[in-house]
């Protein structure tokens, strides 16, 4: 009796580490006698690369400032780490855990990463919201889908 050779599939976070974090308050002690509301950014970033067949190292940067009404109160920026092995899948779907399941997997460590930061910076503690990777994935694709329809057009 043999069985289909169909590759197994398998998703696994090997390490997370933190590659990078960085606190600046440009501003402190005068931002802390401020009295206005505070106005928050957050960027998002995602990179992702091969280590090796089936290895991949995945990157969430995320960047958050703050200002009190011209004056940067705080910026703090975490680069949540990860290696990945995902094997089994076709490219597509590789794509797919790479770009959404590797940072929602990140995201919580580094959610946790910047509330700590910005406590012991002096702030009140800063709880990202959480994020759709999903959405942030198909903007992407439609984003590259269009690059490539506008290269052909030309």
């Amino acid at each position: 009796m043999s069985e289909a050779a169909e590759p197994q599939k398998l998703f696994n976070l090997q390490k997370i580490y933190i590659r990078n974090m960085s606190f600046e308050s440009p501003n402190a002690p005068e931002v802390f006698t401020q009295q206005t509301q505070p106005q928050l950014e957050i960027d998002l970033n995602v990179e992702s690369r091969t280590l090796e067949e089936n290895v991949y190292h995945v990157v969430l940067r995320v960047t958050t400032t703050t200002k009190v009404d011209d004056k940067t109160a705080f910026l703090c920026e975490v680069e949540q780490a990860g290696v990945f092995t995902i094997a089994g899948f076709d490219e597509g779907e590789t794509n797919y855990l790479i770009g959404v399941q590797a940072p929602s997997a990140l995201f919580p460590f580094a959610r946790e990463a910047i509330s700590s930061l910005v406590t012991k910076g002096g702030f009140p503690p800063l709880l990202v919201e959480p994020v759709n990777f999903d959405a942030m994935y198909a903007e992407h694709m439609q984003q590259q889908q269009a690059q490539a329809q506008e290269a052909t057009k030309q």
